[in-house]
């Protein structure tokens, strides 16, 4: 007997769990199809065991510069394979939290993968189940490159299944991914390079985070080799060689890791049985409210193009099921002001507009605040990293709307500041704002 709800998630990860699960509190029957384990990306090779190794960088970096403080300890040694350990073991206890969470929710999960047959009805291992709303929130995965031998590299999803620290590595890419496995490796002291196509990464943020990044990033350990298009990857692991289009070579490397971005993950989704359609690049556009070109069929996620990053989809979801079942007719998610954080070396804290952005739009409008200092924890250190700040602002009233910020803290300090921003916070608002001393923060509302 075929089994009929509300609403069908087809992927478990964050985007489709939050949307099934808000429909329940709803009063509306939902179900979940995953064929691999619950929290998607983020949660088993993405944001939480990137947020992992990025913490464990730190904590070495800590212990290296405890002698600006007088205290002295033996070097560190990094055992790999138990930080591995340790790490794959949480990540096995959220997926557990996962599971419990669709169960206290009353969220029906179908193992196994999910294809349509006609626009209201999923096959999955075997079995046939429809709904008046279908969700597709699949996420994207790692793309490749195109060239001989590419297959000796490993994506972002095989760094996670690293046994052993690589000695020296190359990371081709320019992107949150590439910049972040980067400053992680060469933090927890592997030799590592970061091959660029052009003459900066993160191309898409304000020109000061990229010039911050591009000074910071040697500092951190990692050579930048900028202009390197790959074309060719051969030899084996520890004697790999890896060429670019114009003749540059890196010799000897243990791992090649490709981050040169994400395509969605539309594979056997049978979308053409429901009549969705995809664009050029294969993501499945949407309306404001998350609505395909197919009536009652929706896509959330980095599987639209728009903003990969899970809260978004976490957030989507969520209006979502709120418009759908919960008597919010209005209720869809605004994708400006959307804040994010580049787990650098040191991090990237970023919403709105970029200046460049803001110029384009405004024109003379436009003003701009900048601050670059060294920050209190490098106070007694001979190595200075520096931090960067702008406010980016419109009009007489100076309404900012855009906050850049690249410092120690920057990931955490940058969420207060986002609601500000959000809420349409004018400069003088932020003059107004008692500081908080000593922090780096303080600089935020000091700026002259």
């Amino acid at each position: 007997m075929t089994q009929h709800f509300d609403l069908i998630s087809i992927g478990g990860g964050s985007g489709g769990l939050a949307t099934a699960r808000r429909a329940t509190r709803h009063g509306a029957r939902a179900a979940v199809i995953e064929s691999a384990r619950l929290g998607g990306t983020c949660v088993n090779v993405g944001c939480v065991p990137k947020k992992v190794m990025w913490q464990a960088s730190g904590a070495m970096e800590a212990i290296h510069r405890a002698s600006d403080y007088g205290i002295t300890s033996p070097a560190p040694v990094l055992d790999w394979p138990t930080l591995k350990s340790r790490r794959d073991a949480y990540i096995q206890r959220l997926n557990g939290i996962y599971q419990r969470n669709l169960d206290k929710d009353a969220v029906t999960l179908f193992r196994g993968h999910g294809r349509f047959i006609d626009a209201h009805t999923l096959e999955v291992g075997g079995e046939r189940i429809t709904a008046e709303h279908i969700v597709i929130a699949t996420g994207g995965k790692p793309r490749w490159p195109d060239i001989p031998g590419a297959e000796l590299g490993i994506d972002s999803d095989g760094f996670f299944a690293l046994e052993q620290q690589p000695r020296r590595v190359a990371v081709v890419g320019a992107g949150y991914i590439a910049v972040e496995l980067a400053g992680v490796l060469a933090g927890l002291g592997s030799d590592t390079t970061l091959a660029i196509r052009h003459q900066t990464p993160l191309r898409g943020f304000d020109a000061m985070l990229q010039q911050g990044l591009m000074d910071a990033l040697p500092q951190g350990g990692v050579t930048v080799q900028p202009g390197f298009v790959p074309a060719r990857l051969s030899g084996e692991p520890g004697a790999l060689v890896l060429e670019s289009a114009d003749g540059q070579r890196m010799e000897g490397l243990d791992v090649v890791i490709w981050a040169i971005g994400r395509d969605a993950n539309t594979d056997g989704l049978g979308l053409e049985a429901a009549g969705v359609t995809t664009d050029r690049w294969g993501n499945i556009p949407v309306d404001r409210w998350q609505q395909t070109n197919v009536q009652g069929i929706y896509a959330l996620g980095d599987i639209t193009g728009q903003m990969p990053l899970t809260p978004v989809a976490i957030a989507a979801g969520r209006r979502l099921s709120d418009r759908l079942f919960g008597g919010m007719p209005d209720r869809h998610l605004d994708y400006s002001n959307i804040p994010t954080v580049v787990f650098s070396h040191p991090p990237i804290g970023t919403v709105g507009l970029s200046e460049e952005e803001a110029r384009a739009e405004y024109g003379n409008a436009v003003q701009a605040f900048t601050t670059t200092f060294v920050g209190m924890d490098y106070a007694l250190s001979d190595e200075k990293v520096r931090t960067h700040m702008k406010l980016v602002t419109v009009g007489d009233e100076q309404h900012i709307v855009g906050a850049h910020v690249m410092g120690n803290g920057a990931d955490e300090m940058l969420q207060g500041f986002a609601v500000a921003v959000r809420m349409g916070a004018t400069k003088q608002d932020f003059d107004d704002t008692v500081a908080i001393h000593p922090t780096s923060a303080e600089e935020m509302v000091t700026m002259v």
